[in-house]
């Protein structure tokens, strides 16, 4: 016999978060920050959530920005850009 097991990465939202999202969202739509790390296939990964966030979202702004590698942190300019310019930010790694 075998075993099988499924685990979902998906955590619940937290109620707060959904407030806030429903409050931003009544206006002009939110605005979503990309950080790719560099990794290869980073920025289809992250494209593609961008793509399905756009499908029950309304997305008012996009702001893409790239570290120049995966090993490093964000440059703070980059980090500070992010919190000024956008809602919230999708940041993946992929190979």
């Amino acid at each position: 016999m075998t075993l099988q097991r499924c685990v979902s990465p998906e955590a619940p939202v937290a109620a707060a978060a959904t407030i806030a999202l429903g409050q931003r969202a009544e206006g002009t739509g939110i605005r979503i920050g990309i950080l790719d790390n560099s990794k290869a296939n980073a920025d289809h990964l992250l494209q593609f959530l961008l793509d399905a966030a756009g499908g029950s979202l309304p997305i008012s702004a996009t702001v893409k920005r790239r570290k120049p590698a995966a090993s490093r942190p964000a440059a703070a300019e980059i980090v500070e850009d992010l919190a000024r310019e956008t809602d919230f930010v999708l940041s993946a790694m992929a190979d």
